[in-house]
């Protein structure tokens, strides 16, 4: 029982001393000094502001009494009372006058340092206000003196005054101005380096070289200095002058952390009608008819069909708050320290650390000392990550061009990254890819955009619920805001039937269909077959085209179309980009199989030079879904949050989708770059917006309509067909033919309800029969009777 009370005893002795310590050091003392600090500081700006105006009717009334008296003036005007009317009486005229506002920023500063609200170097803000605020008061008391005599204020305080007369009777009118300029640019070359430059640039003056013997001298000094690489990368190892000083502990003041600001500043674009780029060439050869039908009409507009359509506003996106200059200093200390602490427990020493704080993850950059294996490093993965208790760990060892290594780690109150802010930004407003997808923001901030017609192809996979669906709909939705109808068309498959269906309502505007769908939308797998088997045939048209105007891609051949170098009558068109997006593309592979992945692996090989381009999408990334014919022709890939390492590996051929956050956090790989970004979030109002202010717009008649696809029975028609066994929708088909004047095997096939081979068959014995003509591409084929009667006479005969 004794040695239990002689316990307590000692356990109550110890508790004040560390109670005491641990109230000065907490958080919350520091944030309500600071909080105190700053209205301090705001009370005395607001005094001081009102001594200008009511500091002369003041000035008999506080004379004789000191900040610290507490009896009753009356008759008192500054805005703050009597306390204020003295404040601002000691700070303007007993001490430095106007310049006192400098002493007031460093107060602000420490405010904003004590709670953690923006980190500052409170000794390098002390000793630059504190000169800026001597010698402002100076120079404001010689230069503006004698113009203040007989008013109530010192415009350099009594500091000034008497610090300015001192030096005239010392030094004179002449050498005090002198002195004043010299300390001026004294200040102004510690503050910034371009002043020895601007003053060069004023006396015309150029750094002499130096001589060979002062060369030579210099040699040994040089190559002890630090390298530039470390200088510009570490900022705090500026002032060291040995290298063996970075042995020494990282404390606070050696971390540095970098929180970078939106160098893409926000615009605001006014609404403005789409302006697609119309490249005007001169003709240097070619056939006089097309000069002189490019002087009388002038450069073919693809958008007169649609020359008032505007591009969608901005302000349709939905605007979250940005809270960019928010860190919690706090997460990010302790972070570096666990960093440190868990490599050191494995013998591993480092140089320094310092921290890029991203919308979603913090990036630490760290250099280990000399000897130190990376290997060694990379291998503590799982050891840091339980050290942060954090989800997402990911160690890039080296950084690529950096000579670092990195670990990412994910911040605990994660940033929303609104499409807005993309969409608005400089970087897109401005750019001039020719299909930009926006992304969304990489760890430093900075807008990440990619022209689709560079990758060309984009293969995005990842778990269910990762951002899938809000990564294809981000990519779509920047389309929209930079194309014009008339230059960019969608494919949309959705076998969900879910995702897409906002789409539906631009389908006359950006959509493009097989002839006789009714959905825009394709959802059926069968109809999914037809419609790659169309595009195939598509891209092979263009080819064709292509080959007669001798262009080797679809840009160039648009260019000669544009400036009348091609001729529509000979068969030329103006051909929009086809942007073919597939959802759950593992869903289709397993319904079809070959039928699917073989028209895909085409267009993936071909369809680059004649602008079609497809986006693929799938939440199973496994080797039967993502085969190696895929992965070779779709070099550029996205991939989400997934859950084992070898989906990461089957997506990216290595590790580190396994370790995202998820809730849009991917990994964008294109070559050999892998670059993490956050993806811009735009929700399903957002789009809803986007495309009925689009919609409501003049459009096109129809959608833009897919070659017909005729299956492979129709080549060999007149050897396989035969009329003497008709198919007994014959007649029936017949009859809907010539009513609808349109030949077309789609038709058939809907309002029957048949299967497209059976389809075909009746449309090749339509053929044979005399009722149709042969197919012709894109185009319906032509009905050769033209009303009943004459049909039901055709019929007739077939029967005899």
């Amino acid at each position: 029982m004794a040695k239990k009370k002689l316990f307590h005893k000692q356990k109550d002795t110890s508790s004040g001393p560390s109670r005491l310590k641990q109230f000065f050091t907490s958080d919350a003392t520091h944030f309500i000094t600071g909080l105190i600090v700053l209205m301090f500081t705001v009370y005395a700006i607001i005094s001081v502001l009102s001594f200008f105006f009511t500091g002369a009717a003041d000035q008999s009334k506080i004379e004789g009494f000191s900040f610290f008296y507490w009896g009753k003036v009356s008759g008192v005007q500054n805005w703050t009372g009597v306390r204020g009317a003295i404040l601002s009486d000691i700070l303007l005229n007993e001490w430095f006058g106007v310049s006192t506002i400098f002493l007031l920023v460093f107060t602000a500063f420490v405010a904003l340092r004590l709670m953690k609200a923006k980190y500052v170097n409170i000794l390098k803000q002390f000793i630059l206000c504190s000169i800026l605020t001597i010698w402002t008061s100076l120079a404001l008391s010689f230069f503006l003196g004698s113009f203040f005599k007989d008013t109530a204020i010192y415009i350099g305080g009594k500091h000034g005054f008497f610090l300015s007369d001192l030096m005239i009777d010392n030094f004179g009118i002449p050498g005090t101005f002198l002195i004043i300029v010299v300390i001026l640019v004294v200040i102004m070359t510690f503050i910034t380096s371009k002043t020895i430059p601007f003053i060069r640039s004023l006396f015309k003056l150029k750094p002499r070289e130096k001589k060979k013997k002062e060369e030579k001298k210099e040699i040994v000094p040089e190559k002890l200095e630090e390298p530039e690489e470390i200088k510009k990368e570490f900022k705090d190892f500026e002032d060291l002058k040995d290298l063996k000083d970075l042995k020494e502990p990282i404390d606070d003041d050696d971390f540095e952390i970098i929180i970078p600001g939106n160098d893409d500043a926000e615009l605001e674009p006014p609404v403005h009608q789409a302006e697609p780029n119309i490249p005007i060439a001169t003709i240097n050869n070619g056939d006089e008819e097309d000069r002189n039908l490019l002087e009388e009409l002038g450069v073919f507009d693809p958008t007169a069909d649609l020359s008032h359509y505007n591009l969608p506003q901005v302000d349709l996106l939905q605007k979250y708050e940005q809270r960019d200059t928010q860190v919690d200093m706090a997460e990010q200390t302790e972070n570096k320290n666990k960093i440190i602490q868990t490599l050191d427990k494995f013998g591993i020493k480092i140089k320094s650390i310092k921290a890029t704080v991203g919308p979603t993850v913090t990036l630490y950059e760290i250099i280990p000392e000399d000897g130190i294996r990376i290997n060694k490093i990379r291998n503590l993965e799982d050891d840091i990550a339980m050290s942060l208790a954090a989800l997402g760990i990911r160690i890039i060892a080296p950084m690529p061009g950096k000579g670092t290594i990195g670990i990412e780690v994910p911040n605990k109150d994660p940033q929303i990254v609104s499409m807005h802010s993309i969409i608005a930004s400089r970087k897109f407003q401005e750019s001039k890819f020719e299909l930009p997808i926006a992304l969304g923001r990489t760890i430093t901030n900075e807008v990440f955009m990619v022209d689709l017609t560079k990758m060309p192809h984009l293969l995005v996979a990842g778990a269910t619920g990762q951002g899938k669906s809000v990564g294809l709909n981000a990519a779509i939705t920047s389309l929209l805001y930079k194309k014009h109808p008339a230059e960019l068309k969608f494919v949309l498959i959705d076998p969900k039937m879910v995702e897409f269906s906002l789409y539906s309502i631009i389908e006359k505007h950006f959509l493009a269909k097989l002839p006789d769908t009714e959905k825009p939308i394709i959802t059926d797998f069968t109809k999914v077959i037809y419609t790659l088997n169309s595009l195939t045939k598509e891209m092979d048209d263009r080819y064709i085209l292509l080959e007669k105007a001798g262009s080797r891609n679809v840009k160039e051949y648009n260019e000669k179309f544009i400036n009348r170098r091609l001729n529509p009558m000979k068969g030329h068109r103006f051909m929009p980009y086809i942007v073919v997006i597939i959802d759950e593309f593992g869903d289709l592979i397993m319904t079809a199989g070959k039928e699917i992945e073989q028209p895909i692996a085409r267009i993936a090989q071909k369809a680059r030079a004649v602008g079609i381009h497809m986006i693929i999408a799938t939440q199973r990334p496994t080797t039967n879904i993502i085969t190696g014919t895929i992965k070779a022709n779709f070099p550029a890939r996205i991939a989400f949050r997934v859950i084992t390492t070898v989906d990461s590996r089957t997506i990216l051929d290595g590790t580190g989708a396994n370790q995202l956050i998820g809730r849009g956090d991917m990994l964008f790989f294109q070559g050999n770059d892998m670059t993490r970004i956050q993806c811009a979030f735009v929700d399903t109002p957002e789009v809803e917006r986007i495309t009925k202010f689009i919609g409501n717009q003049q459009a096109y008649p129809m959608a833009y309509l897919l070659p017909e696809y005729t299956g492979v029975q129709e080549s060999d028609s007149s050897s396989t067909v035969s009329l003497s066994d008709l198919d007994p929708l014959f007649d029936e088909a017949a009859r809907l033919i010539v009513i609808h004047q349109q030949g077309s095997t789609s038709l058939i096939q809907r309002k029957f309800s048949i299967g497209y081979n059976r389809a075909g068959r009746i449309m090749d014995q339509l053929e044979l029969a005399g009722i149709v003509g042969a197919a012709q591409g894109s185009k319906p084929r032509e009905v050769f009777i033209q009303d009943d009667y004459r049909l039901e006479q055709t019929l007739n005969s077939l029967r005899q």
